[in-house]
C-alpha cells in the first residue's frame, strides 16, 4: 500500500469511529476527499447536489480574523448554505438571529433576488428555532445616506425637516419588513409563527457595526444571514459588508446564498 492510500485508510477509520455513536439511529455515509479542502467540499456539493455544508469553524490568524481561510472560501464560493459551528457553541441554541435586508433602493432584478434571499433566511432561521425551541430575533440595519447629505454644513436643512424625513424613511423600512414577515407567515403557517413569536428590530446605522453589536448584545448563538445578493455572475463572491459582519461575529454562522448563485469553482470530471 502506498503512502497516500495508507493515509486515506487511516483517516477513513478515524472518521468511521467518530460517527459510530450516531450510526445507530441514522444512516450515515463517510467519505475521505483528497485535495484542497474548500475546493473538494464544493466539488462534492456540485457532484452530489448537497443542500447544506456543516463545518467546525477554524480559528483564523490575523489575516483571516475570526474564521479561517477554508471557511472564508466556503462562505464566498459554496453554492449551498454553509453552517460554521464555533467550538464554544452550546449544544442547544437559545437565541437565533436572522439578518435581512429590506431596502428597496435596488434595480428590479436584484430587488427580487434579495427578496427571495430574505425569505430563505427567515425560513431556515424559523425552522431551526422551532427544532431547537430557541428564541428568534429578526433584524434589519439601515443606514440613511440622505440624512447625512442633509446635514452637510453648506446645505443648511432645518432640523425639523431632517427629523420628518428620517421618520418617513424608517416607516418605509418598517412597512417593507412587515410585508416580508407577512409573506413568511403565509409560507410557514400562522401557528408556527405564533409559537415562535419572533422579535423584529429596525436598527439605524451601518449594518457592519450594528448587526455584530446586536448579536453580541442578545448573546446570539447563531446568526443566519445572506452573503451574496446577485446571481448568475461566476466569480462574484461575498460582499464587503457581509464579510465584515461575519468577521466581527463571535458566534456560529449559517450563511445563505440566493437561488441561482453560480460558484466559480469548476466541477471535476
Amino acid at each position: 500500500m502506498d503512502f497516500q492510500a495508507k493515509r486515506v485508510a487511516e483517516h477513513r477509520k478515524r472518521l468511521e469511529e467518530l460517527v459510530a455513536p450516531w450510526n445507530k439511529n441514522i444512516e450515515l455515509q463517510t467519505k475521505v476527499l483528497i485535495g484542497i479542502p474548500f475546493l473538494e467540499i464544493i466539488r462534492e456539493v456540485l457532484h452530489n447536489g448537497r443542500d447544506l455544508v456543516i463545518k467546525a469553524a477554524e480559528s483564523g490568524g490575523l489575516l483571516d480574523r475570526v474564521f479561517g481561510s477554508d471557511d472564508m472560501h466556503l462562505l464566498r464560493k459554496c453554492p449551498c448554505p454553509v453552517w460554521l459551528v464555533k467550538s464554544t457553541s452550546p449544544k442547544a441554541y437559545r437565541r437565533i438571529l436572522a439578518a435581512v435586508d429590506v431596502d428597496d433602493f435596488y434595480p428590479p432584478e436584484e430587488l427580487n433576488t434579495r427578496h427571495l434571499l430574505n425569505l430563505q433566511i427567515l425560513e431556515m432561521a424559523s425552522s431551526l428555532a422551532l427544532s431547537e425551541f430557541a428564541e428568534l430575533h429578526i433584524v434589519y440595519a439601515w443606514d440613511d445616506i440622505g440624512e447625512s447629505a442633509m446635514r452637510r454644513p453648506l446645505v443648511d436643512t432645518p432640523e425639523e425637516k431632517i427629523i420628518a424625513y428620517v421618520a418617513e424613511v424608517k416607516q418605509q423600512h418598517r412597512q417593507n419588513l412587515n410585508v416580508l414577515m407577512n409573506e413568511t407567515i403565509n409560507k410557514l403557517g400562522q401557528s408556527a409563527l405564533e409559537y415562535l413569536n419572533p422579535q423584529t428590530y429596525l436598527l439605524k446605522g451601518s449594518p457592519r457595526k450594528e448587526i455584530p453589536a446586536f448579536a453580541d448584545k442578545i448573546e446570539a448563538d447563531l446568526v443566519v444571514m445572506g452573503t451574496v445578493a446577485r446571481t448568475g455572475i461566476p466569480g462574484l463572491f461575498m460582499g464587503n459588508t457581509a464579510e465584515t459582519i461575519i468577521n466581527l461575529l463571535d458566534c456560529s454562522v449559517l450563511a445563505v446564498k440566493p437561488p441561482g448563485f453560480v460558484t466559480p469553482v469548476i466541477q471535476s470530471s
